[in-house]
């Protein structure tokens, strides 16, 4: 059960008092140790110690570091692969691993600190960040790069460019006019605007208007189409999270009340079989995401209208939008789906984001006794996912057994041609801008009519990239021929 929770936040402060990885994780597992009611003798009870892949932070034994900052000595540390899906890993798997009576006390932490060290860039200083630790933790995920060396060549290369391409595959699918799409994201995202208003751990605490979120402007500058600014996940960030996660057992000998306890009533993974996004069978589809959910929520017995608060993994509206389409939520659901703000305002933390939904998810179940929580993460490009369902109330059936991580998928992986010739059709697409709010790049996926898929630019020409940003692109033809060594699609 999760007894305690802790944020750490830190904005723009002098070098000289700026915390660092291990500084701003300890901070929030003190805080967590305070809302269990224990204090720091919690810490001598510690048997293991998990930290979050941190981004820009490489220490041979990040769980060591910590829980020598804490004065712990645990007997169990395990890291996890890079990945918006590995918090909730963790927690699985330590839930696991105390529901197996191997551990009976397990801290759970993790941080991003790319604004402090994106400010040591700029100002030409190395950041004095620890980069040892003794012994070797265990790893659990899955590390592998996101993108294919052909996507890369093509500009597939980054969150920013990658989920555009399924957010128009999804809203082509869907039958979508551009602006009916365009109203239908601002209003999605209007309610996480509101969540992070008012949470005073969010990065950005200021509720917008679904028209300011979605109207490109000096502040809020188109990124990649149908995406400006203020719809993509922030992630130059100083925050941290940390949980503490005890037996039941132990629990009871430390003498933490019962009105702490929140239980995990059960998790889910999984990873889609085509892992690179240019491969998969359908863009309006995520297969990984929707068993990882089901897998969760058949392991705690609930249906999703036994569910009182969502917090579905938000990096772009897509990420919510697929999740819905592929759990049959309705967009409009009064219990909305975030309890934090989601990562374009309350802050995409690195890979850390969703342990700090667990923590504003427990303190939202311990308000409503025997309400139940569903909390999804999502590695890469909607290519590996966790979830975990999580209760003010104790199972009646006592703890479930591990979940097991499956391949999903609704078809084998799509080879893409390594160059292409003819008459061709848009799969999907979207267009880049420059920093000045300049369309400059077309990128597609399409489908030559012998049916072969493949990766194209668009030619540069202004009229052909507002012409895209227009009119839907999905289903339109074209011809794509090899020039200067790639392949180049051109509208008809």
């Amino acid at each position: 059960m999760l007894v305690g929770g802790g944020q750490a936040l830190q904005r723009d402060v002098e070098s000289e008092i700026e915390l660092g990885p291990v500084e701003l994780m300890a901070k929030a597992a003190r805080e967590a140790a305070e809302q269990a009611g224990l204090g720091e003798r919690v810490f001598a009870a510690l048997d293991a110690v998990g930290v979050v892949d941190v981004a820009a932070w490489r220490p041979r034994n990040a769980p060591r570091l910590l829980a020598e900052a804490l004065g712990a000595k645990p007997s169990l540390e395990v890291v996890t692969a890079l990945g918006g899906e590995s918090p909730l890993l963790l927690l699985n798997h330590m839930a696991a691993e105390i529901a197996a009576g191997r551990v009976r006390a397990a801290l759970i932490a993790g941080t991003n600190n790319l604004r402090a060290f994106q400010r040591a860039l700029r100002a030409q200083r190395r950041v004095a960040w620890p980069t040892g630790g003794e012994g070797e933790p265990s790893k659990i995920g899955v590390d592998r790069a996101g993108s294919s060396e052909r996507e890369q060549r093509y500009g597939l290369t980054a969150p920013v460019l990658v989920y555009p391409i399924f957010e128009n595959a999804l809203r082509a699918h869907r039958g979508l006019e551009l602006e009916t799409h365009l109203a239908r994201m601002g209003a999605l995202m209007h309610g996480f605007t509101q969540v992070a208003a008012a949470n005073p751990y969010a990065w950005f605490p200021v509720e917008r208007s679904a028209g300011e979120l979605t109207l490109p402007g000096p502040e809020n500058r188109m990124v990649a189409f149908p995406y400006p600014k203020y719809l993509n996940a922030v992630i130059q960030t100083d925050q941290a999270a940390a949980v503490l996660l005890l037996s039941a057992s132990a629990a009871r000998e430390l003498g933490i009340p019962a009105s702490r306890f929140v239980h995990w009533w059960g998790g889910g993974s999984a990873i889609e079989e085509a892992w690179f996004p240019s491969e998969r069978p359908s863009f309006a589809a995520s297969d990984a995401l929707r068993s990882a959910a089901t897998q969760a929520l058949a392991q705690a017995g609930t249906a999703l209208d036994e569910v009182a608060a969502f917090d579905l993994y938000s990096c772009f509206p897509v990420a919510v939008e697929m999740a819905c389409e592929m759990l049959g939520l309705d967009e409009r659901d009064p219990r909305g789906f975030t309890v934090t703000g989601g990562l374009p305002y309350f802050g995409g933390p690195g890979s850390n984001y969703s342990l700090h939904a667990v923590v504003s998810m427990a303190d939202r179940l311990r308000g409503a006794p025997g309400s139940r929580g569903l909390v999804t993460g999502n590695g890469w490009y909607l290519t590996k996912h966790s979830a975990c369902v999580l209760s003010s109330a104790p199972r009646e059936s006592g703890p479930p057994a591990a979940a097991v991580p499956v391949l999903a998928s609704a078809g084998p992986p799509v080879e893409t041609l390594d160059t292409a010739n003819g008459r061709a059709r848009i799969e999907t697409y979207t267009v880049a801008f420059a920093r000045d709010g300049t369309p400059e790049r077309g990128i597609v996926i399409g489908r030559l009519e012998g049916g072969g898929r493949f990766l194209a630019n668009t030619p540069s020409d202004r009229a052909t990239l507002e012409e895209l940003l227009a009119r839907e692109g999905v289903g339109r033809m074209g011809r794509v021929a090899v020039e200067a060594g790639k392949n180049v699609f051109h509208l008809v």
